[in-house]
């Protein structure tokens, strides 16, 4: 095949240009090349919050949003929430390939050395106030913990990555539960390294007096399959802000700071924290219909339903509404699933949210899910940040590997005041307000 270019002609100057086209996108600097004069910048692009702009290359994750499609390193998200592990799904992000039996022993092993944290960090967490928000907790621990691990800052050593990398995954379910129960007033619970991964974190969520906790086999791995399906997902909001905050080549617990900071606004952690607010302002079955006529005219929004990337079902919803069976089995039906259901069944039935594509996103039953194993909605996000840590580490590595990145550092388009000359304090006029 020859070289694929796209033709532009530019209506000011009457030039032509041919950009070449690789992997179906142009390269942004080409388009620099056009001008209207010699001292002219150059044509720039403007896409706010990036909807079609690639900020890199990626071997990771692949999404289809018209098909439905997720792919951690091109295994589909069903095959793995039905068959791995976090830890093992975990691996794959991080290295590629699944590992095999010594390399996921090993892996194991080098996870649960690390789990328990030094302990200035609980006296960090005592100083925030009783109540303050899991989250906002969580962000400044993970800050700090570059402060404890001041090696993090040889970021281009493979060894010292690989530590930082151990201990982050390691200490983020501590770190969360540490949070919760300093939010709940209980004790710390210390990790129990008999655990399993998502076991031992109920363990440090849950146990109260007795001296071995048990989870229940069901609700753990529940847990761990929600933290397969949360891992990684392309270029998102958080992801974004781990690789520009990166870029900068700050060590890997400021950067993921800054991609849990992101994770913790509304439209990104905290989308199933606003369905369950829905589903209880909708109260019961009986008002479906008239909640989802006004969201047909403007007056409210259907939470859970679409999504920025997916314009088919999403293909963690269905992994997520199966296992919701599950953990109400154990939990006790929660009031608001059926809700829940009539709400998915009369949108999907509508033409109004077919023609939109507007189908169930991930957030639709999470949330249901966490409130029914005890869990109160400021933790949603904290869950959210615990597995998503690695898929932030791989963006972050491939990013260093990335001999085209650079500190990030976009463009804008200036649309201020021109030139002005500073006017002293006392010749200045009042303007009057707006």
């Amino acid at each position: 095949m020859g070289l694929e270019t796209l033709s532009i002609t530019d209506s000011r100057t009457g030039k032509k240009y041919e950009i070449p086209i690789h992997d179906g996108a142009i390269r942004a600097a080409d388009l620099r090349q056009i001008k209207v004069s010699q001292d002219d910048f150059g044509l720039m692009s403007y896409d706010p919050a990036f909807t079609n702009t690639a900020s890199c290359i990626s071997r990771i994750t692949y999404i289809d949003g018209d098909q439905g499609i997720l792919r951690y390193r091109g295994y589909p998200i069903e095959q793995l929430a039905e068959e791995s592990t976090f830890l093992e799904t975990a691996y794959l992000i991080l290295y590629g390939e699944l590992p095999d039996e010594e390399q996921l022993a090993e892996w194991t092993r080098n996870i649960i050395h690390h789990t328990i944290p030094h302990e200035n960090i609980k006296k960090f967490i005592d100083g925030f106030h009783h109540d303050a928000h899991p989250m906002g907790i969580l962000i400044s621990t993970v800050a700090a913990l570059s402060t404890f691990y001041p090696d993090a800052r040889q970021i281009h050593h493979a060894e010292s990555r690989r530590r930082q990398t151990y201990r982050l995954i390691a200490k983020m379910p501590t770190l969360a539960a540490f949070a919760y129960r300093h939010m709940i007033g209980m004790p710390y619970a210390y990790p129990d390294n008999d655990l399993s991964y998502p076991g031992n974190f109920l363990n440090m969520l849950f146990r109260m007096t007795e001296l071995k906790y048990k989870p229940h086999p069901t609700l753990e791995r529940a847990i761990d399959v929600l933290f397969i399906l949360h891992a990684d997902h392309e270029q998102n909001c958080s992801a974004n802000a781990m690789r520009n905050v990166g870029s900068s080549l700050v060590d890997v617990y400021s950067a993921s700071a800054a991609a849990t900071a992101a994770l913790y606004g509304p439209l990104h952690g905290g989308a199933n924290e606003a369905v369950l607010r829905m589903l209880k302002e909708i109260g019961s079955m009986d008002h479906v219909p008239a909640y989802v006529k006004r969201v047909k005219a403007g007056e409210e929004r259907l939470m859970g339903f679409g999504h920025r990337v997916y314009k088919n079902y999403d293909p963690r919803a269905k992994v997520i509404k199966r296992l919701a069976d599950e953990v109400f089995e154990v939990t006790g039906r929660n009031p608001l699933l059926d809700v829940a259901l009539e709400v998915e069944r009369i949108a999907l039935q509508d033409d109004y949210f077919i023609q939109r594509k507007l189908y169930p996103n991930v957030d639709f039953y999470t949330g249901l899910i966490y409130q029914a194993m005890a869990l109160p909605p400021d933790m949603f996000p904290v869950l959210f940040a615990i597995p998503r840590t690695a898929g932030w580490i791989a963006q972050w590595e491939e990013m260093l590997q990335d001999s085209e990145q650079k500190i990030a550092r976009p463009r804008q388009i200036y649309k201020g005041a021109g030139i002005r000359d500073y006017v002293p304090i006392e010749k200045r006029k009042v303007k009057a307000q707006a």
